[in-house]
């Protein structure tokens, strides 16, 4: 799926009917089938900017384009992956991963595409387990199964592995990528991790500003898979900060 954001602004009411401008003029393009990082610090307007473009939101002005058309609303499609997991309690794990596909009607070779997903996820044998049963891991796996078994042409993730330890971001960043890579989506992450962008991003966008604008972009090279030990990241790393920076300096 192909995203073109135009002069996006959003404004939002507080108290006493006063206005707030979360985003000023947001103007980029993303490919089919790339994989973006949102970076900025907290308060800057990710997760407006995601929320836009999964369709949970409308501009106050401008304009933002999937595959060419208007998004109006939410859509399989362009799928959302939330913070924190948030699967149903009474339902087993099949089921969670299951329920919208099956309110859609979406039922061809839905137990064959549940098992390679179980596979995939390293999740096998936990299909009759409740949530209650899982990990927080376990459970946004399970989250990340759900959003990846309607085949949707984008996946929006709203730091989804900020609440894991160590071991588990870094587990659940590399299973993400390998998904990505064999069944290509278009995957736009929100985060404010230097480390998590750089492992996973071609390309990051940097917000930074009040109201929030584009303040740079910038073009990973690295090679997959991303090794984060390497002088290569090390350095990735360092230019990232300093345009982090930057784009926080130009606060107004």
């Amino acid at each position: 799926m192909k995203f073109e954001v135009k002069d996006l602004c959003r404004s939002f009411t507080i108290s006493r009917g006063r206005s707030h401008a979360a985003l000023d003029k947001v103007t980029f393009q993303l490919q089919s089938g790339s994989f973006t990082v949102i970076l900025g610090e907290s308060g800057s307007g990710k997760s407006t900017l995601l929320n836009l473009l999964s369709g949970l939101i409308f501009p106050t002005t401008g304009q933002i384009l999937a595959d060419n058309t208007a998004i109006h609303g939410p859509s399989p499609d362009r799928n959302l992956l939330f913070q924190q997991p948030n699967l149903l309690p009474w339902l087993s794990v099949a089921d969670n991963i299951l329920f919208g596909c099956r309110l859609r009607g979406d039922t061809d070779n839905l137990g064959g595409r549940l098992t390679h997903l179980l596979e995939m996820i390293d999740l096998s044998g936990c299909e009759d387990r409740l949530p209650a049963e899982l990990s927080v891991g376990m459970a946004q796996r399970v989250c990340l199964a759900r959003a990846l078994i309607g085949n949707p042409k984008s996946l929006l993730l709203d730091e989804p592995f900020g609440a894991l330890d160590i071991f588990n971001r870094l587990r659940l960043q590399n299973e993400l990528l390998k998904i990505w890579q064999n069944r290509p989506f278009t995957g736009i992450l929100v985060t404010h991790d230097i480390d998590e962008a750089l492992i996973v991003a071609e390309k990051i966008i940097i917000l930074g500003g009040q109201p929030a604008t584009v303040k740079s972009v910038y073009d990973v090279a690295l090679p997959y898979p991303r090794d984060i030990s390497s002088h290569s990241f090390f350095e990735a790393r360092s230019q990232i900060i300093q345009l982090l920076r930057a784009a926080a300096s130009n606060w107004r």
